[in-house]
């Protein structure tokens, strides 16, 4: 049997010194033949009412003689109830995508419902296996150089040598690119102009396949589109209660490029020639189209504030769960209309805080990432001109979240000055130290520094400096004194 629906129905107990209301929500049931009903002992436990299993059925109430049964007719509309079945599809897409996002945790079981039927509905905004990369339509990428044909010879380089671990490596990224329609092995027939060599970087004993880039970067005419200020627009989280943040799976892979810009994206390596079809990461202007792009596919959702998006980081944000689905929708219908792509495992679903670019966001605060705090914390001392201006860089970074940032670097920011030399040794690092000294008539300091002399640590005065006291200083005691 299945439940059809429920129905609110009024037992009348009538009794000669008071009649018994009981309002009954029930549950109806299909294919049953039987025009009973069932009455938990909850409901009548409340009531003191005691009901006899007999043929002629009567109640009694507390010590009272025995009444027969009473019932108000009741024909309330049956409320159904939704049985829906889930198709074996969204099983799967919930056991196997799914898993991979992250769910605010707070959320109750009706509204991840909702969630995850809005989600469903606009599956095909997420990357799977069988469809890794999206093609985004009507967004193609060129490059226009500064020098017209024929090309300098920097713009044609050879291949650099390769170790035999680095080379193995390239091979199996060559292979898994290809596999995903970003590479395609250019023939031998083909007329080549111009080739950019790879390196192979490590990193936790990962590889990665880095295109050098940086002679095509210098003849590529610059885009100037402007790419948003990470501290601004992060502002627009205010008072935001639902926090939704999604990412494009290998954005710049998505882009397809223009026949001109795949003839000058080809890299050349040990084991051939190999042209880009799509926009490779490390190209000059590949952050500014990007921006461009996503600014002209959210142009209503940017314009109404909602909508954060800092290159291929999409923050959607609202005051109250109905706008976020509505607003959730709005954008993962655009995303499937032009063919994007979304990572499930860099999704973040309703959350109240989350973790932004460098920071940690909400509604109400917006502070640092603690991966980004202890980064600073580990960071070493620099040792010239250079790292010192590198670490200022770094700081500057995350003024807004130092009070007095100003004034803590003013000294710092001179050491990079042209006419100063500096050199940090082991001399330098060794700390200064204050000796102060006061009575009724006066008051003294002296200023030490720990030098290097034959190897031994020698502390010595570098400086001296006293005064007397003003007579309304010889109202203090000792203590407020030496703090003059």
């Amino acid at each position: 049997m299945k439940p059809l629906g429920i129905i609110d129905l009024t037992l009348i107990f009538p009794h000669p010194s008071q009649c018994v209301r009981i309002k009954v929500e029930f549950v109806v049931m299909d294919n049953c033949t039987s025009n009973h009903f069932i009455l938990g002992n909850d409901y009548l436990s409340i009531y003191g009412i005691d009901i006899s299993n007999q043929k002629d059925r009567y109640f009694t109430i507390g010590d009272n003689k025995r009444q027969t049964f009473g019932f108000l007719n009741n024909k309330k509309q049956i409320t159904v109830i939704k049985n829906e079945e889930k198709s074996p599809e969204k099983e799967l897409f919930i056991s196997e995508q799914l898993k991979e996002a992250e769910f605010n945790q707070e959320l109750t079981e009706k509204m991840k419902e909702k969630l995850i039927d809005l989600l469903f509905k606009y599956k095909n905004a997420f990357a799977t296996d069988k469809e890794p990369l999206g093609a985004i339509i009507g967004h193609e990428v060129d490059i226009i150089l500064n020098v017209e044909k024929p090309y300098p010879p920097l713009l044609r380089r050879p291949a650099y040598p390769a170790s035999p671990r680095a080379r193995e490596a390239l091979e199996v990224h060559i292979k898994e690119l290809m596999d995903l329609g970003v590479l395609r092995k250019v023939g031998h027939n083909e007329q080549v102009e111009v080739t950019t060599p790879v390196i192979i970087t490590w990193h936790n004993g990962k590889s990665r396949m880095v295109g050098d880039f940086r002679a095509l970067n210098t003849y590529t005419i610059p885009d100037r589109y402007p790419i948003p200020r990470i501290h601004e627009t992060l502002t627009q989280l205010s008072q935001a209660k639902f926090i939704t943040a999604m990412d494009a799976l290998k954005g710049f892979h998505q882009n397809v490029l223009t026949d001109n810009a795949k003839k000058l994206l080809r890299i050349i390596v040990h084991c051939g020639i190999f042209e880009y079809l799509r926009m490779p990461f490390g190209i000059k202007n590949a952050p500014s189209h990007y921006q461009r792009m996503m600014n002209t596919i959210f142009p209503e959702e940017l314009s109404e504030g909602w909508l954060i998006i800092y290159i291929d980081d999409i923050i959607v944000c609202s005051e109250n769960w109905e706008n976020h689905l509505t607003r959730l929708e709005r954008v993962l219908q655009k995303i499937v209309q032009v063919n994007m792509k979304i990572s499930l495992t860099k999704c973040h679903f309703a959350y109240s805080e989350l973790k932004a670019p460098g920071h940690v966001v909400s509604g109400f605060s917006l502070g640092l990432g603690k991966n980004k705090v202890a980064a600073v914390l580990l960071k070493s001392m620099p040792q010239t001109k250079k790292e010192m201006q590198s670490f200022l860089g770094f700081a500057g970074y995350y003024r807004q979240h130092i009070k007095d940032f100003a004034k803590i670097t003013k000294s710092l920011y001179k050491i990079c000055d042209q006419q100063t030399v500096y050199e940090m040794t082991e001399e330098r690092k060794l700390p200064f130290k204050l000796y102060i000294d006061a009575c009724g008539e006066g008051l003294g300091a002296a200023l030490h520094k720990t030098h290097i002399i034959n190897d031994n640590p020698v502390e010595g005065p570098i400086c001296f400096s006293s005064r007397q006291i003003k007579p309304t200083g010889e109202k203090y005691g000792a203590s407020q004194i030496e703090c003059l």
